[in-house]
Order: structure tokens, then sequence, then C-alpha cells
């Protein structure tokens, strides 16, 4: 949009531009030099960024941010888009899901991104010499696996829901979907126990209000359909539980701050094709990426964001250049 001639700002709510490259996806595997790299491009090219601001109502806000209302952005800009992640992650609501020491991936693996970015932290959740269980075979699993291994854990297991996959994939049965097989990370290769269909039953006490170890059963895989196989449940030693399930939606306070209407997931409901392509149904705002799909690719936040862009400097313009 920028290049189209317009005036963009890019409001984060963070201390550094980047989203989830930025604060998720490990060092090892992204150096941030390349996000650095773009945003001095953009800045370049006349892209404003205004850091630790948070859009949304003022209630939902951290102590001390600075807030910027949905009502000031639309009577402060021509257009808003709607361009956050997925940030709601799945839960595993059981019992001793309370416990010390049980945490969602995202409680952990931005503390690292900071430490490594050169940030003193007060406080860091570690894996350092601890028996450490991740819950959820996906790449966020994949990358608690590698970081805990840089930190030094004792021992990693990781579990899985679904059946272990083959080797090698049988296309004709898969094509066009994703091809099923096993894929093994660099993580993986470093060092960890990988386990497949089990569901965690409950995680026990130590007595002091700490995770000890958690319990869980084997799973039998039958047309698609899962149950749990008889006299299978077993006892694992955990200190540190990583919650690796992915992400349900985005955050529901920022859409009821904007009154976007959702679709069926929760995510902002938006076309993607017509003259009304990625409009929610709030005037001059509009939804791409995570937004709007829910939880997925970068390639996929890099396509609607180039359409989004073309599909808002028609709604300002008219017409647009812009390719699609």
């Amino acid at each position: 949009m920028a290049r189209a001639g317009h005036a963009v700002t890019v409001f984060e709510k963070n201390d550094r531009v980047g989203g989830l490259l930025r604060y998720g996806i490990p060092d090892f595997k992204l150096q941030k030099s390349h996000i650095d790299r773009r945003i001095e491009q953009m800045r370049a090219e006349g892209v404003t960024f205004r850091t630790g601001v948070f859009v949304g109502a003022p209630a939902d806000a951290a102590d001390g941010a600075t807030v910027l209302t949905p009502t000031q952005l639309r009577e402060q800009f021509d257009a808003v888009v709607l361009s956050g992640g997925a940030e709601s992650p799945r839960d595993l609501p059981l019992p001793g899901r309370e416990l010390d020491g049980v945490h969602f991936a995202m409680d952990f693996l931005p503390l690292q991104n900071r430490v490594v970015a050169g940030d003193v932290l007060a406080e860091q959740l570690r894996a350092t010499d601890k028996q450490v269980v991740v819950i959820g075979g996906g790449d966020t699993g994949s990358d608690c696996v590698g970081t805990s291994n840089r930190q030094g854990a004792a021992a990693i297991t990781q579990f899985e829901l679904l059946p272990q996959p083959p080797a090698q994939e049988n296309k004709p049965l898969t094509w066009p979907y994703w091809p099923l097989r096993l894929r093994t990370s660099s993580s993986h290769e470093e060092g960890c126990q990988r386990d497949w269909a089990v569901a965690t039953k409950r995680f026990n006490d130590d007595g002091k209000g700490r995770v000890r170890s958690l319990a869980a059963v084997r799973l039998r895989w039958q047309d698609g359909k899962m149950s749990e196989l008889p006299g299978s449940e077993f006892e694992i030693q955990a200190n540190l539980v990583l919650l690796a399930m992915g992400f349900v939606s985005p955050t529901q306070a920022v859409l009821d701050a904007f009154g976007v209407d959702r679709d069926a997931r929760g995510n902002a409901a938006a076309a993607v094709e017509g003259g009304d392509a990625y409009r929610t149904n709030v005037d001059k705002v509009f939804a791409a990426g995570d937004m709007r799909r829910g939880q997925s690719l970068v390639v996929w936040a890099i396509r609607e964001g180039r359409q989004c862009a073309r599909a808002v400097d028609e709604f300002l313009m008219g017409t647009s250049s812009l390719p699609r």
C-alpha cells in the first residue's frame, strides 16, 4: 500500500515488530536479522511502525500500555486492516491443569526469543534440568523440543494424539491434500522421545502445587475415531509440561472491541473475492491472514496481506494497480 502512495502505519502491541516470527519461532529456525532487514526496507519506503500500542478496549490492555480504541483508529484513518495472529491457544482442561509447571507453549517460547535478543528478564520459564513433556506433535511442539534442548533439559518426551504416520507417504491416497508421512525436524534429531496415539488424562500434584507427573492412556484409531485401549494407562514424570496443540482463533476481545462479525470458528468474517473482498461488516475495517482464516502458515499471511492491500486500495481510490 505504501508503494501505491498511501500513508501506512503499523501498530504492534509488543516492543518489537514481527509478530510470531519475532516472538514465537526460535532464532535457530529464523534469524531475526531477516525481519529487521525487511522492516528497515519498509521504513525507507515510508511505512511508520508504532510499537507498544495496544489496539482494543482499554480494559483488555496490560497495565501501563498505550491504548488506541477502534473508534480512535476509525476517526484517524481512512481504512483499518486487522492482521494480527491467531493467539488463542487450544487448552487442555484436565484435572491438575492449574498446577505450577503446566504452561502454554507461547508462555515459554517468546521468553527465549527475548533473551537471545539481549533482553534481561527478571524471571524466565526454563527447561533446565527438568523432565519436559510436550503435548502436541506439530511445528510449535518441535520448537518447544529444540528450545528445551538448548536450555539443558534432563529429558524430553513429545506426545501426539494421532497415530504415527508412515515413513513414506501414499501420494495417490492423500493427493491433493497435505501428504501424510512422518516428519522429523532437526529439533527431534537433537534429542527427544516421541510417542504417538497418546491422550493425557490428568496432571499429578507433588503436594506443593507443582506438577510431578502426568497420567496418559494409549489410543486405538479405527475409521477416523479414537478409543482408549483398556489397561494401557501409564504415568510419566514431568516437571514442565508444554501445551503445543495449536491455536483456535484470534483474540476475541479485539474482535469484540471492533464489533466485527465472526465465522463459526471465531475468526473475523470476510470474503476473499468480489467487491467486498477482505471487508468486515464494520465500515472501513478489513481483516486478513490469521485474523480472518485462523491459524495458518506464513505463505498464506503473505498472500492475504497482498490481496487485502489491493482491496483497500480499490476501496480508497476506486481502482488499483497492485497485483492480486
